[in-house]
């Protein structure tokens, strides 16, 4: 009993120790918790100051702002929220202090900018600081409308430089209240290169309402957006200016397939091509190839990735093979097809009689000549000159055909006695008649 007395007094001292320590962290975690409330009450995120918005280039600004001086130290992670109010809304983050936007310019701009702090109990947020670029002047309706552009890729004049240079085209519509004095001047920018048309199609006013573009600075393989501006001039009124947007996937025009040949062997059509003009390699093209029956009058569309097919026919028939490309999914997104290629000719478009018909032609004639013959026969009475017919034996069947007549004369008083034979018809019709 007595050696029981320090193990149970041993124990019940631990259990206190235990309890001490246990109500010394509770205490020290809540003391914690209320440091940080209280420092989230005295603490505020300040928002940005000298926010501005400047033109930098063709459709593209640069948004700019500092942190704000009296922001406390605290602040080391700091980012931002920036958010596209107009033309068209968005919002993204950054950690810098600018940031650049590539849009529309022609209907104003303006934008919002906010701190924002993560490494927090909570995250904070301070408010928004906004800013805005009027729309520039220019009366209404006198803006170009219809705008529409395509690029091609061509050979270069220096293959060794750059074997591949894109073309540019577009074209658009005077604007309905621009007056007939009005002159449009067009621009496009592409990465940092900017270029003036040189090259207009005019309207019966002499107005520009088309530019060409022989060669341009637009990478054939490029992922960067196409911006295009037109402005114009009139002593009349003031031309608003036009910006739009292109990605370069929905506006180039693949070129066709070069080097097509087509061949028949038998009832075997071969078909074979080599890629387009484009400085995108072989793999990243598909291909549409089109058949056509000129006998039968069908089409026949097969889709592939490879540059050749086969392709079963018959031998009576003339074909006509057509092949277009356009760049896959696999190396960009899915634009354009290219027009068709010419049309290349295979094949015989000659006839061949088959048996059934010449069975039938045969029958025909042979219907047609007895048909003639007979009419001849009986129109010449050759049939009974040829074979004469052959006498019908008496009979005494006739007698039992004798009819006799009385025809009464005079005054009555003499009676003649009239016997007529009256023959079956099918007697008369065997003497007389001719085959």
């Amino acid at each position: 009993m007595s050696l029981l007395l320090p193990i149970a007094w041993t124990l019940h001292i631990s259990d206190v120790i235990i309890m001490a320590m246990a109500v010394l962290f509770v205490f020290g975690v809540t003391a914690i918790l209320e440091a940080d409330l209280c420092s989230d009450k005295k603490f505020s995120l300040l928002p940005p100051v000298n926010f501005t918005i400047r033109v930098t280039g063709l459709a593209q600004v640069l948004l700019s702002w500092e942190p704000n001086p009296d922001q406390e130290q605290r602040n080391a992670n700091l980012e931002y929220r920036v958010k596209i109010n107009a033309p068209q809304e968005d919002d993204y983050e950054t950690k810098s202090t600018e940031s650049k936007c590539v849009t529309i310019l022609h209907k104003g701009f303006s934008a919002s900018v906010q701190a924002i702090l993560w490494n927090h109990p909570s995250p904070l947020e301070s408010s928004w600081v906004s800013a805005e670029l009027k729309a520039p002047p220019g009366s209404p309706g006198t803006s170009i409308v219809n705008l529409t552009c395509i690029t091609n890729t061509v050979p270069s004049d220096d293959p060794y430089f750059r074997p591949y240079q894109v073309s540019l085209r577009c074209t658009w519509l005077v604007g309905e209240e621009a007056p007939e004095d009005t002159q449009y001047f067009f621009y496009y920018r592409y990465g940092s290169w900017t270029e003036e048309c040189q090259e207009y199609s005019k309207d019966p006013l002499n107005r520009n309402i088309a530019c060409w573009f022989p060669r341009t600075f637009i990478s054939s393989k490029g992922r960067e957006q196409l911006i295009v501006h037109v402005n114009g001039s009139s002593r009349q009124a003031t031309i608003k200016p036009f910006d739009q947007l292109f990605a370069l996937h929905s506006i180039d025009q693949v070129n066709p397939p070069k080097n097509i040949t087509a061949v028949i062997d038998g009832t075997c059509l071969s078909i074979q091509w080599q890629k387009p003009i484009s400085a995108f390699p072989t793999h990243c093209f598909e291909y549409e190839v089109k058949i056509y029956n000129t006998r039968k009058g069908y089409f026949q569309t097969e889709k592939m990735t490879a540059n050749a097919l086969t392709s079963i026919t018959d031998d009576v028939s003339k074909y006509s093979v057509q092949v277009r490309a356009a760049v896959s999914s696999v190396c960009r997104t899915l634009g354009l097809w290219s027009e068709w290629s010419q049309p290349i000719y295979v094949g015989n478009d000659e006839q061949k009689p088959s048996t059934e018909w010449l069975l039938i032609v045969l029958m025909a004639t042979l219907c047609f000549a007895l048909l003639i013959f007979s009419l001849i026969c009986r129109i010449c009475h050759l049939w009974t000159k040829l074979f004469p017919p052959v006498p019908a034996p008496k009979s005494d069947i006739k007698d039992l055909f004798v009819s006799t007549n009385y025809e009464k004369t005079g005054s009555g008083e003499t009676e003649t006695e009239v016997v007529s034979y009256v023959e079956e018809p099918g007697f008369e019709i065997l003497e007389d008649s001719v085959f």
